[in-house]
């Protein structure tokens, strides 16, 4: 089978195995057949006739016979049925005879037809076949070299790309929504790893939706527990330890503290599945933004209502267009709760506050203003854990982590309603790099951060808050 093969790619190329021989016997036939025909296209005269005989071949058992001029010309092998059908037909003429094969070639002379005969013997017909079945069998076993290479090596493409499959799957079987494959391989295979990367993509967009709606329903939870915790909070004493009081009065003390007890403890929970929800999202692979207009409007709607209820005067300054930050939503939102927040829990009700957005200098600076009593000391505000207030300080450092994200900080000033002035810089994504001015923005930052080098103090720098 593999001869087979062997010869079929042997033909294109002009390689055969029986005609090969036999066509170059035949050529060799035509060609000292033409040495006669051409003689006697010249002259018919015997002597010139006999010379072209005789040119035609070493052999005498295979030189041309002339049939056709009289005299005493050589007999051939050809039957007269052969040599009148070259003359009739004016066409060359191969036939067989025994032995071999009789070329005729037929020529005019005037009004008679000369027909020349050239003798094949069966030798000359063979003459190389046997020395054709080496190279048919070496061409043979080259294709099959060739295709047992191919083979292997689509087999190993193929394998390795399902391979690849299976360890991705895997993958995201345990967890690692960021793995992705190059398809490669058969098409089918191929088709295979673009829907295995479309769905991995789809899996991480569902866990941010997932994340983000939880973080999002976790911060709406928080201005009802304010309600709760501030109405709470103006409630009786629920000190027992003084005094003497009847039953009902121990009674309604208790229910109080176990009230604000339970405040305290859900609001701990909140800030919990906040922080694990926000540090989730964050991890998520790909580049985190948001709108930053869009977070402030969205969570002064419901920080707006709580300020109806305590009667606080507020306003929202710039957040009409869209301007975006390097900071994932829930992260922004949670940052911006708990500046909002404090201003509730440290100022007093009916206290104005105003919320402002703007873009200057290659930064997006989200300011909240005050008309409260200020923050004493700002760089203790600012240190994780610590507060004037007895809480436990990880408002403003929730800010300051989001900030320090964004590429940006967080400072404390005073702000132009009497209070507190806390501000929130954040890196302009869409801002072009701009050479340092030392009289803008981005100028004092630089200052601050060359004199944070030199003298080792605290960066941003902050002001009192009496300045």
């Amino acid at each position: 089978m593999c001869a087979l093969a062997a010869a079929a790619f042997l033909v294109p190329l002009g390689i055969t195995l029986g005609d090969g021989p036999r066509d170059a016997a035949l050529a060799d036939a035509a060609r000292r057949a033409a040495l006669v025909t051409g003689a006697l296209a010249v002259s018919t005269e015997p002597a010139a006739v006999r010379r072209a005989v005789e040119a035609s071949g070493d052999d005498p058992a295979t030189r041309a016979v002339v049939h056709g001029l009289g005299g005493d010309a050589p007999a051939g092998r050809a039957d007269a049925a052969a040599l009148a059908r070259a003359a009739a037909e004016r066409r060359s003429v191969v036939t067989d005879t025994p032995g071999g094969v009789l070329r005729l070639d037929p020529v005019v002379l005037g009004d008679t037809v000369a027909v020349v005969e050239v003798f094949v013997p069966d030798s000359a017909l063979d003459a190389g076949a046997g020395s054709r079945w080496p190279l048919l069998g070496a061409v043979a076993a080259a294709l099959v070299g060739a295709a047992v290479l191919v083979v292997d090596r689509v087999a190993a493409r193929t394998a390795d790309s399902a391979r690849g499959l299976v360890r991705a799957a895997a993958a995201v079987g345990e967890g690692d929504l960021g793995v992705r494959v190059e398809p490669s391989g058969p098409r089918e295979l191929a088709e295979a790893g673009h829907a295995f990367n479309r769905m991995a993509e789809r899996l991480v967009a569902a866990r941010t939706d997932e994340r983000e709606l939880v973080a999002d329903l976790s911060h709406r939870l928080r201005t009802p527990l304010t309600v709760l915790r501030l109405d709470a909070e103006g409630l009786d004493s629920d000190d027992t330890s003084v005094g003497s009081f009847s039953e009902a009065e121990l009674d309604r003390r208790r229910t109080i503290r176990r009230i604000r007890q339970a405040i305290v403890t859900l609001e701990g929970e909140i800030d919990v599945l906040i922080k694990t929800t926000r540090k989730a999202v964050t991890h998520e692979p790909g580049p985190a933004m948001c709108d930053v207009s869009e977070v402030v409007r969205d969570r002064m709607v419901f920080w707006a209502a709580l300020a109806g209820d305590q009667h606080r005067p507020h306003r929202v300054i710039g957040a009409q267009l869209r301007i975006p930050a390097p900071v994932p939503r829930a992260e922004l939102a949670a940052a911006l709760d708990a500046v909002i927040g404090n201003v509730f829990r440290y100022t007093p009700q009916g206290t104005a506050f105003e919320v402002a957005v703007s873009r200057r200098d290659g930064y997006v600076a989200i300011r909240v203003d005050d008309a409260g009593p200020g923050i004493a000391n700002p760089d203790r505000a600012l240190r994780r854990g610590a507060s004037d207030q007895g809480s436990t300080g990880l408002g403003l450092d929730i800010a300051k982590r989001v900030a320090v994200q964004a590429s940006g900080s967080v400072s404390i000033d005073r702000a132009q309603l009497g209070g507190a002035s806390v501000v929130m810089l954040l890196a302009d994504p869409d801002a072009a790099p701009r050479q340092v001015n030392r009289f803008g923005l981005v100028g004092r930052m630089a200052r601050e951060a060359r004199e944070q080098k030199t003298t080792g103090r605290r960066w941003p720098r902050q002001r009192p808050a009496g300045d």
